[in-house]
């Protein structure tokens, strides 16, 4: 039996994007399952609470082969909690691919197994950030190109807890 080959893309998720949708469809052209880990840093103050996110997550993603999940902690931590060595993460310009190769080489201190998979982001997504939905949400104006019909409506729904 060969083994099950595994990534985990963690981020904050706040909110998912049509970015972060497309990233996990294709990262199952390539794994056999996609952890997606909404990391929780008690240093910042999200959005969305936590559940919210994994909620927006899982009306995105409807493949039984992703699983989502919250964590606090390292991403070198989990990794190993996941029995993975594989992290996944999305470029979009040069300042992307920066910030996640010090994030990288920092993790790699933590576990020198570590290996990260970067994936361009499509070009007419490059400009999609859960940021530019928070602004958007902040002044009112649409969010049809940032995320999925899904996720838009969960938001309609939901009366925020703050501005940001």
């Amino acid at each position: 039996m060969t083994e099950k080959r595994k990534c985990v893309f963690a981020g904050s998720f706040d909110p998912p994007t049509l970015g972060h949708k497309t990233l996990v469809e294709t990262a199952l052209q390539m794994f056999d399952e996609v952890v997606v880990a909404v990391m929780v840093n008690p240093l910042k103050t999200p959005y969305f609470t936590t559940e919210e996110r994994k909620e927006m997550l899982a009306l995105d993603m409807g493949d039984p082969r992703v699983k989502i999940i919250d964590f606090e902690g390292t991403v070198a931590e989990l990794l190993k909690r996941e029995n993975t060595k594989i992290y996944l993460r999305g470029i979009r310009n040069g300042v992307d691919l920066d910030f996640e190769n010090a994030n990288f080489y920092a993790s790699r201190k933590l576990d020198p197994e570590l290996t990260a998979v970067y994936l361009p982001c499509p070009q007419e997504l490059l400009h999609v950030s859960s940021s530019i939905v928070r602004n958007s949400l902040h002044f009112k104006t649409p969010i049809d190109e940032y995320v999925s019909e899904k996720v838009k409506a969960y938001i309609e729904k939901r009366t925020p807890t703050k501005e940001n």
